[in-house]
C-alpha cells in the first residue's frame, strides 16, 4: 500500500509537469512556427509566441502539397487497415480460444514473437511478395512440377502474377497481420466464462453465431482500443508507402508528401528555409489521429484496462 502525503504527491505532481512540458514543447514551437512569416521563422532568436499568419500558411502549404487527395488516400488506408487488423485478430484469437486443436499453443506463441519484426525488418521480403502476391503459389507450383506437368499436358505456361504497388491493396494488405490485435482478443476470450459458451450452445448457437451475438457484443471496448491504436499507427506510415507508391500523384500519403515541405527540399528563391509552412503542413497531419485519441478516449482506455469485464 502506498501512503499518500503532501511531500510526495508534490513530487509527483513536478515529475507529470515536466513530463508534460516535454512532450508539449515540440508541439507548442510548430505551433509558433505556423503562425509566424518566412521572415519572422528564420529570425533568430526564436519566435516564442504566436503570429498572425496562421491561417494563411495553412492555406498555402494546403495547396503546395495538394493535401486533398492525400487525405483521402490516407483515410482510406488507415480505415483499411483498422478494419482488417480487428477482423483478422478477431476471427484468429477465437480460433486459438475456442477450437481445440493441436499446435494451437504453437501458433499463438510464433505469432506473438512476430512482435519482434517490425515492418522494417521485413521490409525486403514485403515488398518482393506485394511486387507479386501469387510468386509463393507459383514457386509451389515450379517446387512440385505441376507447372511443368500443366504446360505438357495443355501447353499453357502457368504464370501466376498480381502485382500489388500503387494500389491501395498493396497499401493496407501487408498491414493488416497484427500479433497486438490477436493477443488483446485472446487475453479478453479467455475471461469467457464457460457457462457462457455451454448455454449458448444449448441454445442451438454455432461457432459463428456465438462470436457475432455473443463475442463480438462483449468486445466492443477491446475494439474501440485495438482501432485507436491501428488508426494512429496506419495513419503515421512513411516507409512502406514511399517504399510501394511511386504514383504519388493518385496514391500519395499526408505524411509521404509532408516531405515535399520540408526546407531541404523546398526553398524560396533566395534559398531561405520554409520552415512556417512545413510546420503548418504538419499540424493538419496531427490532426486527424489526435482527434480519433480525444474521441475515443473513454472507450481507449476501458479496452486496456477491461473494468467492464
Amino acid at each position: 500500500m502506498i501512503e499518500r502525503t503532501p511531500l510526495l504527491n508534490l513530487a509527483t505532481h513536478l515529475i507529470l509537469g515536466f513530463g508534460l512540458i516535454v512532450i508539449l514543447a515540440p508541439i507548442w514551437l510548430a505551433f509558433v512556427a505556423a503562425t509566424l512569416t518566412l521572415q519572422e521563422v528564420n529570425a533568430a532568436p526564436v519566435e516564442l509566441w504566436p503570429g498572425t499568419h496562421l491561417w494563411a500558411n495553412l492555406k498555402e502549404a494546403w495547396v503546395l502539397s495538394d493535401f486533398g487527395p492525400k487525405f483521402v488516400n490516407s483515410l482510406i488506408v488507415a480505415v483499411g487497415v483498422v478494419v482488417g487488423k480487428i477482423t483478422l485478430a478477431c476471427i484468429t484469437a477465437f480460433s486459438l480460444v475456442f477450437f481445440a486443436y493441436r499446435g494451437r499453443a504453437l501458433i499463438f506463441w510464433m505469432i506473438f514473437i512476430t512482435l519482434m519484426l517490425p515492418l522494417e525488418v521485413r521490409i525486403v521480403p514485403t515488398y518482393a511478395v506485394a511486387a507479386n502476391a501469387l510468386s509463393p503459389f507459383q514457386a509451389l507450383l515450379d517446387v512440385t512440377g505441376m507447372g511443368w506437368l500443366i504446360n505438357a499436358v495443355s501447353g499453357v505456361q502457368v504464370s501466376l502474377q498480381w502485382n500489388l504497388l500503387n494500389s491501395y491493396t498493396g497499401l493496407i494488405l501487408p498491414l493488416v497481420a497484427t500479433a497486438t490485435g490477436t493477443f488483446l482478443y485472446r487475453q479478453f476470450f479467455l475471461t469467457i466464462p464457460d457457462e457462457l459458451v455451454e448455454a449458448a450452445r444449448m441454445d442451438g448457437a454455432g461457432p459463428l453465431r456465438f462470436l457475432w451475438d455473443v463475442l463480438i457484443p462483449l468486445s466492443k471496448t477491446n475494439i474501440a482500443a485495438l482501432a485507436t491504436i491501428m488508426f494512429v499507427y496506419a495513419w503515421n506510415q512513411y516507409l512502406w508507402p514511399l517504399l510501394v507508391i511511386t504514383d504519388r500523384a493518385t496514391y500519395g500519403m499526408v505524411v509521404v508528401q509532408l516531405s515535399d515541405l520540408v526546407p531541404d527540399q523546398m526553398t524560396t528563391g533566395g534559398g531561405t528555409p520554409t520552415w512556417h509552412l512545413a510546420m503548418a503542413a504538419t499540424l493538419m497531419v496531427m490532426v486527424p489521429p489526435i482527434a480519433i485519441v480525444i474521441l475515443m478516449q473513454r472507450w481507449f482506455v476501458r479496452g486496456l484496462i477491461n473494468t467492464d469485464k
